[in-house]
C-alpha cells in the first residue's frame, strides 16, 4: 500500500461521514455500558478536524496526521479526544519522512499508535476497548506484505464483533461485570469505522 495526502485527506473524510452517520448508534452503545457521550464526542470532534484539514494544504501525510491528532484532543472530551488524539500523534510522528507512507511505514505508525493507547488508556488487549481492534489490525499490517484492503475491513470488523461476547475490565464499563457482557465497546466501534473508512480508501486507488 500507498497512502498519499490526498487519500489520508479521503480516509478522514470516510472516517467523518461514517461517525456522523452513526452518531446515535455509538451514543446508544455508550449509554448501555459507558458515560453516553461516545457518539456526540466522537461527531463533535472529526467535525472540527474536517474543518481543520479543509482549510489547509498539506505537503506529507505527518503533517495531515499531526493536525488531526491536535484537534482531537483540543476538541473532544471524555476519554475519546485523549485516546485518539495520541493515538494520530504517535502515528504522525512514525510517518514522518515518507511520502507517500508506504506498507512498512504505515505498519509501524498502527504500532506507535497503539502503543500510544496504551500508554494512555492504562489497558490490554481482552479488556473490552478499543484495543481489541487496534491489535488484531497491527497483527494484520505486520504480517501482510501487501494489504488486502478487504481483509483489513474483515479482521476490524470481526475484531468489534467479538467485544460483545467480553467482559469489561477497564472504563466506566468494569463497573457492570458481567452485566457488560452482550454488549459491543463503543470505542471499538469507531475504531471499526476508522479502518472500514482506510479499506474504502485502499480500494479506490488498487
Amino acid at each position: 500500500m500507498q497512502l498519499t495526502v490526498e487519500q489520508t485527506l479521503s480516509w478522514l473524510e470516510k472516517t467523518n461521514a461514517k461517525i456522523q452517520a452513526n452518531k446515535e448508534y455509538l451514543t446508544s452503545l455508550d449509554q448501555a455500558i459507558g458515560d453516553g457521550d461516545h457518539g456526540i464526542n466522537m461527531a463533535r470532534g472529526f467535525q472540527e478536524v474536517m474543518k481543520k484539514v479543509e482549510a489547509a494544504s498539506y505537503e506529507s501525510v505527518s503533517d495531515v496526521l499531526k493536525d488531526v491528532a491536535m484537534t482531537l484532543m483540543s476538541k473532544v472530551g471524555g476519554a475519546s479526544g485523549p485516546l485518539y488524539g495520541t493515538a494520530f500523534l504517535k502515528m504522525s510522528m512514525a510517518v514522518k519522512g515518507t511520502d507517500p507512507v508506504d506498507n512498512p511505514t504505515f505498519t509501524k505508525g498502527v504500532e506507535e499508535a497503539l502503543n500510544g493507547i496504551l500508554m494512555r488508556g492504562k489497558a490490554e488487549e481482552g479488556n473490552k476497548t478499543m484495543i481489541d481492534v487496534w491489535a488484531p489490525v497491527l497483527r494484520f499490517f505486520q504480517e501482510s506484505e501487501t494489504v488486502d484492503p478487504s481483509a483489513l475491513e474483515e479482521i476490524a470488523k470481526t475484531s468489534m464483533e467479538a467485544t460483545k461476547d467480553k467482559k469489561a475490565i477497564k472504563g466506566r464499563a468494569a463497573y457492570l461485570g458481567d452485566r457488560s457482557i452482550g454488549h459491543l465497546d463503543p470505542g471499538s466501534v469507531s475504531s471499526f469505522y476508522l479502518f472500514q473508512s482506510l479499506s474504502e480508501t485502499l480500494k479506490e486507488v488498487e
